[in-house]
C-alpha cells in the first residue's frame, strides 16, 4: 500500500485470493471510512486484460492505480482486486479495480478467479464500469462477450440479488456516432443476457430486474488524450451524489452501513471461495448480527466505565440517591442512543433484537445497584414508622390506630421513593420489597404489641401481687374461722378492679374478643396463683405459725395485754383456748379452699386431736379407722392438698411438744408469784417472837437511852436500804429465779451471792456518805457534790 493525494490504494485480494484483512482495516481506518455509515459508495471496473481500466479509473477518481507501460510491451498490470478513495468525490466513494478477464498470465482454463472477483464485485459494488472496446460492438466472438456472460452467470449465484448499475464505458470511439452504437450494444446485451442459463424462478425476468444499464464512450487515450480527459471530467461529474434519488447507483438494499463493511466484504470472499451460493439478504443479516454485536458490545463497556453511573453506584452503597431512577436512566438513554446513532442504517430486526439484548445487559448489570436502592428505601421507611410509632405511642395515642396511620404513610413513602428510583428502559417490580416492608412492619408492630401488653400484664400482675400477697398473708397469719372465705373475697374483689383497669388500658389495641377473654384470664389464672403459692409458703412453715399463734393467745388476754400469771388464771382453760386457735390454722392450711367446696377437715382434726378420738380399732377386722392415718383428704382434689392428713397428725405432735415447755414456764410463774406475796412468818413464829421477847421489850420502855439508840439505829439502817437499793438487788434475783423456773437451787443460791457480795461492796462508802452528809447538815452547808450523790 502506498499513501499519495490521499486515495489510499490498497489491494484488497491477491492475485491468490488471499484477503488483506489488515490492508482493509489500515484503509478504513486511515480514510475515516467507517464514519460515513451508509452514505457511501463502491465502483467497480471489469474488462479485458490491457484494455485501460487502471487508467480510466486514475483519470476518472484522482486514484494511483498501477497503469501499464505500453512501452515495455503489453502484460498484467492489476493482480487481484485494489481499492481506493476517490479523491474529492461526495459521498465518500470507493474505487475497486479488478484483475483484467483473458489473460496469458492465467491460461484459457484458469477462470475461476475471473468470475469469483466478478461475483465479488456484483455483490459490493454500486456502480460496475464495464471497459469495452468499441471496435467489439456487433462482433459474435468479440472480446467482451465472455466477460458479460461471466457477469450475469454471476448475478445467478446472487440469492435475491441487488439492483446495479452497468456503465458500459465504450473505449476508443470510432467515427460511428455514439447514437447507432448504443443500439447496438445494448441489443447485443440483451442477446447474451437470454443465452445465459437461469433459474427456474428467473426464466422469464427481464434484464432490468437486476440491471441498471447505462453507456457511455470515450476517445481514445493514446491518439486523443486531451478530447479523452475532458469526456472523462464530464463522466465524473455523474458520480457526484450518486446515492441520492436518481443519482447512478442502482438499488442500495443491499448496502450495508460502512462500519460492517470490513465484515460484509471478508464473509462475501470467504463465501464466494467455497464456491457456495451468495444469500446477499442472509449476508446483510449475518453483518448486521456481527456489527451491531460489536457496537453493542462497545457501548456496554463504555457504559460500565462510565464515571457518571461509577459515581452514581458508589453513592447509591453509601444510601438512598434522589432521583436515582432519572439519573440512571438518563445515562441509559445516552448509550442506547449512541447505539441507535451508530447502528441505524444495519438490518432493523438485528439492529433492534441487538438493541434489546443491549438495553438487557446494562438493566441486568445495574439491577443489583437498583436493588440496594430498594433496600436503602425500605430500611427508610421502616426506620421512619418505627420512629413515628414510638412518637405516637409515647404521646398517648392508641396502639392500633398509630399503627394504621404510621403503616399507610410508610407504605405512601416508599411508593413514591420506589416510583422514583424506577428506571425506565426497565419494567422492574417492587412488589416483592414492598410486600417485606409490609412483613417488616407488620412484625415490629407486633413485636411493639407484644411488648407493649406484656408490659400492662407484667403491671398489673405486680398490682395483683401487692394487692394479695401481704393481705393474704395477714389473713392466714390471724387464723380466723372465716379465713378462706375472706380470702375468696379479696381475690374476687381485687382481681376485678385489675381486671377492669386492663380493659381500659388494652381498650385502644382493638384486641379481638378471644385474645381479650384470653388475656383477663391469664389475669385471673396469675391472681390464684399468686394466692395458691403465698398458701403453699404459709404451709411450708405451718408450725412456726402455730407456735407463734398458741403464744399470741397464752401469753395475752382478750384485750391483748400481756398476762401476769397470778395464780387467779385458769391455765387449763387458756391452754384450751390457744390450742383450738392453733388447729384452726391447721385447718387453714391443709388445704386450698378457692372454690367453695364442702369438705371435712376441719371436724376430723378437732375429732381427732382435740377429742382424743384418733384411733379406734373395728371389733371385727382389727383395723385402724384414724381418719389421720392417710395421705388425701376427702372431697378435696391432691392438687388442692397443702398438708396431708398424715402429716398435720405429726405437725399437732411436734406442736404439743414444743409448747407444753410454754405451759410449763407458766404454771412455774404462778407458783413464784405465790410464793413471793407470802412475806409474813407463820403465826405459831409471831407468838414465839412475842413470849421469848417480852423481856427485852419492857426493858426498852424502862430505859428511854435504848429506845433512843433504837430509833436512830433504825432511821441509820432504813436510810442505807434506801440509798442501796437493797431491796431491787434482792427482787432482781428472785424475778431471775421466776424466769428460770426449773433452775436448780444451786444455781440461784449462786445469784444470790452475787447480790449480797455487790452489796457488801458498796455498804461502807455508803455509811461514809451518810456520816459526811449529816456532817455537813449539822453545820449548815450541803456540797453540791453531795447532792448530786443523793
Amino acid at each position: 500500500m502506498k499513501e499519495e493525494d490521499d486515495c489510499w490504494c490498497t489491494q484488497l485480494i491477491d492475485e491468490k485470493g488471499n484477503f488483506n484483512v489488515d490492508g482493509l482495516h489500515s484503509f478504513i481506518t486511515s480514510t475515516n471510512f467507517s464514519h460515513c455509515a451508509l452514505s457511501y459508495a463502491v465502483v467497480s471496473v471489469m474488462g479485458p486484460q490491457s484494455s485501460g481500466k487502471s487508467t480510466l479509473l486514475n483519470h476518472l477518481f484522482h486514484t494511483n492505480f498501477r497503469e501499464m507501460d505500453a512501452f515495455k510491451g503489453r502484460f498484467q498490470t492489476t493482480k487481484g482486486i485494489w481499492i481506493a478513495k476517490c479523491v474529492g468525490i461526495e459521498p465518500f466513494t470507493i474505487a475497486m479495480d479488478l484483475e483484467g478477464t483473458d489473460g496469458r498470465e492465467r491460461g484459457e482454463d484458469d477462470t475461476a478467479f475471473e468470475k469469483q472477483s466478478a461475483l465479488f464485485a456484483l455483490a459490493i459494488s454500486d456502480v460496475v464500469l464495464i471497459n469495452m472496446w468499441c471496435h467489439d460492438i456487433g462482433r459474435e466472438h468479440a472480446a467482451n462477450i465472455p466477460l458479460l456472460k461471466t457477469v450475469f452467470q454471476a448475478m445467478m449465484r446472487l440469492f435475491s440479488p441487488r439492483k446495479t448499475t452497468l456503465l458500459f464505458v465504450i473505449r476508443d470511439k470510432t467515427k460511428t456516432p455514439f447514437e447507432h452504437l448504443e443500439p447496438i450494444l445494448r441489443d447485443d446485451i440483451q442477446k447474451i443476457w437470454d443465452a445465459v442459463p437461469k433459474p427456474q424462478a428467473h426464466k422469464n425476468t427481464p434484464l432490468s430486474e437486476f440491471f441498471n444499464v447505462e453507456v457511455t464512450a470515450l476517445s481514445s487515450y493514446e491518439d486523443k488524450e486531451d478530447k479523452f480527459i475532458t469526456e472523462v471530467a464530464q463522466l465524473r461529474k455523474r458520480f457526484f451524489h450518486s446515492i441520492s434519488p436518481g443519482g447512478l447507483a442502482g438499488d442500495r438494499r443491499g448496502a450495508v452501513p460502512a462500519s460492517g463493511f470490513s465484515i460484509s466484504a471478508q464473509n462475501i470472499w470467504k463465501v464466494i471461495r467455497e464456491n457456495k451460493d451468495l444469500d446477499l439478504p442472509a449476508h446483510k443479516v449475518m453483518v448486521a448480527t456481527v456489527r451491531c454485536e460489536e457496537i453493542a458490545d462497545e457501548k456496554f463497556s463504555r457504559f460500565c466505565s462510565d464515571k457518571v453511573w461509577l459515581a452514581l453506584e458508589k453513592a447509591v452503597q453509601q444510601g438512598p440517591v434522589r432521583g436515582f431512577g432519572e439519573k440512571l436512566s438518563s445515562i441509559i438513554d445516552a448509550y442506547l442512543s449512541q447505539y441507535d446513532a451508530e447502528a441505524m442504517f444495519f438490518d432493523e430486526g438485528v439492529r433492534n433484537a441487538k438493541r434489546q439484548h443491549l438495553q438487557s445487559k446494562a438493566l441486568d448489570f445495574v439491577f443489583p445497584a437498583y436493588t440496594t436502592m430498594l433496600g436503602h428505601l425500605r430500611s427508610k421507611a421502616l426506620d421512619s414508622f418505627k420512629i413515628n410509632l414510638e412518637q405516637s405511642l409515647n404521646s398517648g395515642k392508641g396502639f392500633a390506630a398509630a399503627v394504621r396511620m404510621w403503616t399507610r404513610s410508610s407504605m405512601l413513602e416508599f411508593d413514591k421513593a420506589s416510583a422514583d428510583a424506577a428506571v425506565r428502559q426497565a419494567s422492574w417490580d417492587a412488589s416483592r420489597v414492598r410486600d417485606k416492608l409490609r412483613r417488616d412492619i407488620d412484625s415490629h408492630a407486633m413485636s411493639v404489641r407484644n411488648a407493649k401488653l406484656s408490659a400492662i400484664m407484667n403491671n398489673f400482675e405486680e398490682q395483683l401481687a401487692k394487692a394479695l400477697v401481704n393481705p393474704v398473708e395477714c389473713i392466714f397469719e390471724t387464723g380466723e374461722k372465716d379465713t378462706w372465705p375472706s380470702i375468696r373475697k379479696l381475690l374476687k374483689r381485687e382481681t376485678e378492679a385489675v381486671v377492669s383497669e386492663f380493659l381500659s388500658s388494652v381498650s385502644g389495641f382493638e384486641l379481638d374478643e378471644e385474645t381479650t377473654e384470653r388475656m383477663q384470664q391469664s389475669l385471673r389464672d396469675y391472681a390464684r396463683k399468686l394466692v395458691e403459692n403465698k398458701a403453699r409458703d404459709e404451709a411450708g412453715k405451718i408450725l412456726i405459725l402455730m407456735k407463734d399463734r398458741f403464744s399470741t393467745v397464752f401469753n395475752h388476754d382478750n384485750n391483748s395485754i400481756p398476762r401476769v400469771w397470778s395464780g387467779k388464771e385458769d391455765i387449763k382453760v387458756i391452754t384450751q383456748e390457744a390450742r383450738t386457735v392453733s388447729l384452726n390454722l391447721l385447718s387453714d392450711m391443709a388445704a386450698i379452699r378457692l372454690d367453695e367446696r364442702p369438705d371435712q377437715i376441719d371436724s376430723i382434726l378437732r375429732s381427732a386431736l382435740m377429742d382424743g378420738t384418733v384411733s379406734v380399732a373395728s371389733s371385727s377386722r382389727g383395723v385402724s379407722t384414724d381418719p389421720l392415718a392417710s395421705s388425701t383428704w376427702e372431697e378435696v382434689p391432691p392438687k388442692d392438698t397443702l398438708l396431708t392428713p398424715v402429716q398435720c397428725k405429726s405437725l399437732w405432735r411436734q406442736f404439743q411438744k414444743e409448747t407444753e415447755y410454754t405451759v410449763a414456764q407458766a404454771i412455774s410463774a404462778q407458783e413464784a408469784y405465790k410464793r413471793s406475796n407470802n412475806r409474813l412468818p407463820p403465826a405459831w413464829a409471831i407468838l414465839a417472837m412475842v413470849v421469848l421477847g417480852f423481856n427485852e421489850f419492857m426493858l426498852l420502855l424502862k430505859n428511854p437511852l435504848y429506845l433512843l439508840v433504837t430509833f436512830v439505829v433504825f432511821v441509820l439502817g432504813k436510810a442505807i436500804w434506801v440509798n442501796m437499793n437493797i431491796a431491787g438487788e434482792f427482787r432482781n434475783g428472785t424475778g431471775k429465779r421466776h424466769q428460770l423456773g426449773k433452775v436448780t437451787s444451786i444455781y440461784f443460791a449462786k445469784l444470790q451471792l452475787a447480790g449480797i457480795l455487790s452489796i457488801s461492796s458498796r455498804f461502807l462508802p455508803a455509811v461514809m456518805n451518810l456520816m459526811k452528809r449529816l456532817t455537813e447538815d449539822a453545820q449548815g452547808f450541803t456540797s453540791p457534790e453531795g447532792m448530786r450523790n443523793s
